[in-house]
């Protein structure tokens, strides 16, 4: 591959794509046009791959005891904050500050990836990713997600699995 080439690659990237790229990682990428109108980005998300939103996991930066911890739960739900601060062996979980979630993370709201993170953060991934084959999360920015398996998702991450979702 030439130098333009790899510019090109590279300008197109994701610190998450990025991350999957040097994974050895099985994982397919899906593209479409973000609706900055929609009112969920998981949603939209579920909705313009033609996946179940079961399958579909948003990613949430909480401060569990005061450290800022990933929740990786599906969009078809919500983040049981008293089961995250249990899994991640604390007594009180809130939800992180947005600003704060996006520095830390290196992403904006709506394309936070728990792959690729500026710094890792301690992870939780709902442990209803096992029941799929595979799961889609984003892969860094609004309108591109990455499909891979839950084990591959919870190793690349140092996931923890745990019953942190609500339907």
């Amino acid at each position: 591959m030439g130098k333009k080439a790899k510019r090109q690659q590279q300008a197109g990237s994701t610190p998450a794509t990025v991350a999957l790229a040097s994974s050895g990682a099985t994982y397919t990428l899906h593209a479409y046009e973000h609706d900055p109108a929609h009112p969920s980005y998981g949603e939209e998300a579920a909705q313009a791959m033609g996946v179940a939103p079961e399958r579909v996991f948003k990613t949430l930066v909480a401060e569990v005891d005061g450290t800022l911890t990933v929740a990786v739960v599906p969009v078809a739900g919500s983040l049981d904050l008293k089961a995250l601060a249990a899994a991640a062996g604390g007594k009180r979980a809130v939800l992180a500050d947005p600003a704060a979630a996006e520095r830390t993370t290196g992403y904006v709201r709506g394309g936070i990836s728990p792959l690729g993170q500026r710094k890792r953060l301690p992870t939780v991934l709902d442990d209803s990713a096992d029941l799929h084959e595979t799961v889609c999360v984003s892969a860094g920015r609004r309108g591109l997600e990455v499909e891979l398996a839950p084990a591959d998702l919870a190793r690349l991450t140092g996931a923890l699995l745990a019953p942190i979702g609500r339907a």
